[in-house]
């Protein structure tokens, strides 16, 4: 019987899917972008809260190590999303501080259309924080007119 490779097989299967590159791209990037969201808004709450921010507020908010927290903060700042001084407490810069309104923004928008579908407090934190970093604009200008309807009609 004549039966086709199955790498031949599989390239046919898959002969309509984008490339790889095109298919991951905004995943990929979202993912890079997710760490500098995550903290520049840690720092501009905890700021908030507690007048500064340090390097070991960071590190007990995210539960991790100093030196993880550091190398973070150098690749924060060669992105020019804060200034730090040794022994000093964390700076946003001002690209810094749009990043953390921005994020924080997303973040309230997904928190809120989770509670406008039913989903407990405690989940839509945790839940928010995963998908903030990958809904697109469209998709999260539809949450936020779907939370208006959902309080309107309620």
């Amino acid at each position: 019987m004549n039966q086709p490779s199955k790498i031949s097989a599989t390239s046919d299967l898959h002969a309509s899917d984008p490339p790889a590159s095109n298919q991951h791209q905004r995943t990929r990037r979202d993912h890079a972008n997710e760490t500098a969201e995550d903290y520049v808004e840690a720092i501009a709450i905890i700021q908030a809260g507690r007048g500064t921010c340090r390097l070991t507020d960071l590190a007990k908010h995210f539960l991790v190590s100093h030196v993880t927290v550091k190398k973070i903060l150098e690749r924060l700042e060669r992105e020019g999303l804060v200034a730090t001084v040794p022994y000093a407490p964390v700076q946003l810069t001002e690209a810094g501080e749009r990043l953390a309104k921005v994020s924080r923004t997303r973040h309230e928008i997904v928190i809120a259309f989770l509670l406008a579908l039913g989903v407990q407090p405690q989940t839509a934190e945790i839940d928010a924080e995963g998908i903030e970093h990958h809904v697109s604009q469209e998709t999260l200008e539809r949450m936020q007119d779907y939370t208006r309807q959902k309080k309107s009609s309620d």
